[in-house]
């Protein structure tokens, strides 16, 4: 994983034809994976996943519950949309869901599922995680 305090912005932009400016979602628009001015948890997972399968609930319970909090699900090592749709329909998942690929997993140096990364209001990472999260694990790294 990357180290805390890294900028986003020494993520390398684009790889493959992949922007974190302009990542491809589920619902077919983009989404950025920098903060837009809240505190935001990168959280990239794998439908196949069970830890995943126990732990998001917990992740779309904080994104309820926080409104100084913003989410962005990566969607990872999948063989289809219809795979990610299944998970996410499965949790009533309420935040952008982006589908990554290799570059992005290689970027963000992903080694397994789930990871978390926490960034600041600057785009900063301050906290990350792989593994289960309970939702106050999160959010305590959120602060």
């Amino acid at each position: 994983m990357l180290a805390t305090d890294t900028p986003l912005t020494d993520v390398v932009v684009s790889v493959s034809g992949v922007n974190i400016n302009n990542m491809p979602t589920l619902m077919g628009d983009t989404v950025s994976l920098h903060a837009q001015g809240k505190i935001t948890i990168l959280y990239f997972f794998a439908p196949w996943c069970q830890v995943c399968h126990a732990s998001i609930d917990n992740l779309q319970a904080l994104y309820q519950k926080n409104e100084q909090i913003d989410v962005i699900a990566i969607a990872m090592d999948f063989t289809s949309n219809k795979e990610v749709m299944g998970f996410t329909s499965k949790h009533q998942l309420t935040f952008p869901i982006a589908l990554g690929n290799e570059a992005i997993k290689q970027s963000f140096e992903i080694s397994g599922y789930p990871s978390y990364y926490v960034l600041s209001e600057e785009n900063v990472i301050i906290s990350k995680s792989m593994g289960y999260s309970s939702e106050l694990g999160l959010y305590l790294r959120s602060l």
